[in-house]
C-alpha cells in the first residue's frame, strides 16, 4: 500500500469514529430527553393525586365537623331528658 492509500483508510476511519460518535450523542439525548418527559409525567400524577387526598381530607373533616355539632346536640338533649325524668321521680 502506498501512503495515498493509508490516507483513505484512515479518512474513512475518522469518518465512521465522527458518525458514531454523532449517532451516540444523539441517542444518548433523546434518551435523556425522555426520562425527563417520564419524571414529569410521574410529578404531574403525584401532584395529582396528593391534591385528591388533601381534598378528600378536608370532607371527611368537614363531615367530621358536621357529625360533633349533631352529637352536641344529641347529649344537650339527653341531659334535657335525664333532667326531666329526675324531676320526675
Amino acid at each position: 500500500m502506498n501512503e495515498h492509500e493509508w490516507q483513505e483508510v484512515i479518512g474513512t476511519i475518522g469518518i465512521f469514529v465522527l458518525l458514531t460518535a454523532v449517532v451516540v450523542t444523539i441517542i444518548w439525548q433523546v434518551a435523556i430527553s425522555w426520562r425527563a418527559k417520564a419524571q414529569l409525567a410521574r410529578e404531574s400524577e403525584y401532584r395529582r393525586l396528593a391534591e385528591a387526598a388533601v381534598t378528600g381530607q378536608q370532607k371527611i373533616e368537614r363531615q367530621l365537623t358536621e357529625i360533633g355539632g349533631q352529637v352536641s346536640d344529641l347529649q344537650s338533649r339527653t341531659n334535657s331528658i335525664e333532667r326531666v325524668l329526675k324531676a320526675v321521680e
